[in-house]
């Protein structure tokens, strides 16, 4: 059983050909958080909900904005990590 795209905007505004994005029940968003808990996993998963055209156009932005996140985490880490062994150097040094 296929269900009914529901739109927010403006019925008038859209073109009648114009697919919208099918809802995602919580049934396929437990099964991405399942998938999302698996070590190394949860990477690949995400590259390839980005990547895919295919894809659901709610997960898929979802997993882009997850990456995002992703990357500005790990640049922090690596800031954070080399500013601490830079200190530990300096006091080690003296």
């Amino acid at each position: 059983m296929e269900q009914e795209p529901r739109s927010f905007t403006n019925q008038a505004n859209l073109n009648p050909q114009q697919n919208l994005a099918p809802i995602m029940t919580i049934g396929n968003w437990i099964v991405t958080m399942i998938i999302l808990a698996i070590p190394f996993v949860n990477i690949i998963m995400l590259i390839v909900w980005a990547a895919s055209s295919a894809e659901n156009p709610n997960r898929k932005n979802w997993a882009i904005a997850q990456l995002i996140f992703m990357a500005i985490g790990i640049a922090l880490y690596i800031l954070l990590f080399s500013t601490i062994v830079g200190l530990m150097g300096g006091i080690l040094n003296n």
